[in-house]
């Protein structure tokens, strides 16, 4: 199963135009009205990573696979989206379904291009679409609320947990306060509680994409509209990736050639779509490992903390079911070595077991018997 990043944002702020970059295709139709993104278009993007090349460049690969993720762009939202407004149902539904959020918050002035709103806000626009997710989120508790009440008034000892976890969102919810706020001082229970059992909107993490005219590149340091949405993101731990949607989608069209003068031109060292793919795997707590061989080099995607069988029923449900052990060697010490070969000459490749916890930049071959 992929990992999925939803694109969120109240309408016209370049939600679809940064998706098209994304996923360097036209489906998502960008027009300048709201609601022309009806089914929540899912594009697989590759996560850039020049260590994959660098290994592959080593062991001499036929062929190179980089890892994916999911970015799903959501139907623009409007004021009362949790009463069923605009596409308000759909809209909270295909929320449901994302690990993380990815929101747009527009960032430049356009008198071409109508707000939704009246007026360019990042902030206020950032507290409609957290509005509507916290009051979503509290009917989702107190429909909860409600039936367990019942179950804990008999004594029933798990009920009586469960209503302690509701009690705790509710009173974050109707403090008008995301889930994520809170995250770290909430019971761990709680929190899964939150994520897992009641799927949570405002429990997902989330990052803000501010997007900027080309007037305000590279990265919008007299831009206002900026600087407050750094300072909100600040204040609740989340990170900030600033772009011009419209320059990506031209980017995302050109050969390398062509993108590195039109980067330069924009005094930028790489696109803007590399920092949002890279800060959205960061968000999701994802790592990669590689396995290397003349046949083929290879990322693999996990979770942070994934031990070495899980990691290697990755690649197949065989190999885990079967697992041996795992020879590691760290993406560092491979290129220092020069090879595989080169390293386990100079025994640097170390032999782990079950319970070895897989390391961003691992490069793995795992021994298994079926």
């Amino acid at each position: 199963m992929g990992f999925k990043l939803g694109i969120v944002g109240l309408p016209n702020v370049g939600k679809s135009t940064l998706f098209n970059a994304l996923t360097k295709t036209m489906k998502a139709q960008a027009a300048n009205y709201p609601f022309c993104t009806i089914e929540p278009n899912v594009g697989v993007v590759e996560v850039p990573d020049e260590r994959l090349y660098k290994i592959a460049e080593l062991e001499k690969s036929e062929k190179i696979t980089p890892t994916f993720i999911e970015f799903v762009d959501i139907a623009g939202l409007v004021k009362g989206a949790s009463k069923g407004e605009g596409l308000g149902n759909q809209f909270l539904a295909h929320i449901r379904e994302v690990d993380a959020i990815a929101m747009v918050l527009r960032a430049f002035e356009d008198p071409n291009i109508v707000h939704v709103e009246g007026s360019v806000d990042p902030v206020r626009d950032k507290e409609i679409i957290d509005l509507e997710l916290i009051a979503k989120d509290l009917e989702s508790v107190e429909k909860r609320l409600e039936k367990v009440s019942k179950t804990a008034k008999g004594g029933d000892k798990k009920a009586k947990e469960e209503l302690e976890h509701l009690n705790r969102l509710k009173s974050i919810l109707e403090n008008l306060e995301p889930i994520r706020k809170h995250a770290k001082e909430l019971p761990e229970e709680t929190l899964n509680y939150a994520k897992r059992t009641l799927f949570l909107l405002t429990a997902k993490p989330v990052m803000y994409i501010a997007n900027i005219s080309e007037e305000d590149l590279p990265e919008g340091e007299n831009n206002s509209h900026v600087q407050r949405i750094k300072e909100m993101a600040k204040e609740e731990g989340s990170s900030v990736v600033v772009i011009n949607a419209e320059l990506e989608a031209q980017l995302a069209g050109l050969s390398e050639e062509e993108q590195k003068e039109m980067l330069e031109a924009y005094g930028l060292k790489e696109p803007g779509l590399n920092k949002v793919i890279r800060t959205g795997y960061n968000l999701l707590d994802l790592i990669t490992f590689f396995t290397a061989g003349p046949k083929e080099t290879r990322a693999w995607t996990v979770k942070r903390g994934t031990k070495a069988p899980q990691a290697a029923g990755k690649i197949h449900s065989d190999m885990e079911r079967g697992f041996i052990a795992a020879e590691v060697i760290s993406y560092e010490d491979l290129i220092k070595a020069g090879s595989w070969n080169k390293a386990k000459e100079l025994g640097l490749i170390r032999l782990e077991g079950r319970d070895y916890e897989i390391q961003d930049g691992d490069v793995v071959y795992f021994r298994f018997n079926v």
